[in-house]
């Protein structure tokens, strides 16, 4: 769900004038602009950005419908799991996108919009597509709001560790504000979600159903509105093409790598991946407008854009393989576990802790 504000926030009308294009033009390559629709763009952008953000956050209020308060807190009691995502989150993904940008030998600031990419928290995405894999939701939403909460300190340790090659540390702007909105947005609706379903469990079973149809839509919406606005933007350096595949493939196989060499069962395993390879893509867009000057822009403008479709590109496939497994009811009886049945062998764990 995070692609929902890059697309709103990339263009700045007025950015272009140093290229001697058009005050309006959305895109400048060299003498190539494209303009936008002089006032038609800016209403449409506000007004699918409010529809998409409360869309957003009734989806995640209905997500939040799906946890339970006791299993939430035991996640925050026992952190193995949001252990294993902060590793996954602020370990593999910089890791695997600074080895992408020296692999692929990119330009300085197409490398830095790589480890911008990698080094942002777990997107509320992840969420509903956890809810659909059968994942563990408390784990879910747990990781994502602590993947968020640690950014505002993580964010700045990795990109100053690992941009050191290519730009100063004060280049970089983080916002600060974005992340605290991106987490307020988070919190706020699954918090309300979670009351619901802890007074009337009944109800938050109608409004999970409703929310996870609504997050089907709002996936669907952001792709298509993403492509409708951009179509000039998706002229940009086939190496950050390969790179926008490889990556969120990457964070998906390593996190689920990470949580089956950890012992987890595989339904968490199916929860770490997406909570790995799902990127808060909307607050590296962020980043990338408030960091960079017009001419850097053109070359990395759309990186967020192609990340976020490749993302829910495989994981619509590792959606549909699931779906597939489970239709067949083949004897994988141990890989399509949902939370549900290991909630009596939970329960013995908890007593033996204590």
């Amino acid at each position: 769900g995070d692609l929902a504000l890059i697309i709103f926030q990339t263009a700045d009308p007025a950015m272009n004038n140093s290229t001697g294009c058009l005050a309006n033009a959305t895109v400048c390559n060299g003498s190539s602009c494209v303009v936008a629709d002089s006032n038609f763009n800016t209403i449409l952008s506000v007004v699918l950005s409010t529809v998409l953000t409360t869309l957003l956050a009734l989806v995640m209020f209905s997500m939040g419908c799906n946890v339970e308060i006791k299993k939430f807190l035991g996640h925050i009691k026992r952190p193995w799991g949001i252990c294993v995502g902060f590793l996954c989150q602020f370990g593999i993904m910089p890791l695997t996108g600074f080895i992408l940008s020296v692999a692929f030998d990119v330009l300085p600031v197409q490398a830095v919009v790589v480890l911008i990419m990698g080094c942002c928290p777990g997107g509320t995405t992840s969420n509903i597509l956890a809810y659909w894999v059968d994942g563990d939701m408390d784990l879910s939403v747990s990781m994502t709001t602590c993947s968020t909460l640690l950014a505002l300190g993580m964010m700045p340790l990795c990109l100053l560790i690992y941009t050191k090659m290519w730009v100063n540390s004060g280049t970089i702007v983080i916002p600060y504000d974005s992340i605290g909105t991106s987490l307020v947005a988070l919190v706020v609706p699954v918090a309300c979600g979670m009351f619901v379903n802890y007074k009337w469990p009944q109800k938050a079973k109608i409004i999970l159903k409703i929310g996870s149809i609504a997050g089907a839509v709002l996936i669907v919406l952001i792709a298509v509105v993403g492509g409708i606005l951009y179509q000039g933007a998706w002229i940009i350096a086939p190496k950050l093409w390969i790179i926008g595949t490889i990556f969120p493939v990457a964070g998906y196989s390593l996190g689920f790598l990470l949580a089956r060499i950890a012992g987890q069962p595989w339904y968490r395993c199916r929860t770490v991946a997406f909570e790995t390879g799902m990127q808060n893509t909307q607050l590296c867009s962020t980043i990338v407008q408030l960091s960079f000057t017009t001419e850097e822009l053109n070359l990395v403008f759309t990186f967020p854009l192609i990340y976020s479709i490749f993302q829910l590109i495989f994981a619509a496939i590792f959606l549909g393989y699931f779906a597939y497994k489970k239709c067949r009811g083949e004897n994988n009886a141990e890989f399509l576990q949902s939370k549900d049945t290991k909630t009596e062998s939970e329960t013995s764990i908890y007593k033996m802790n204590g």
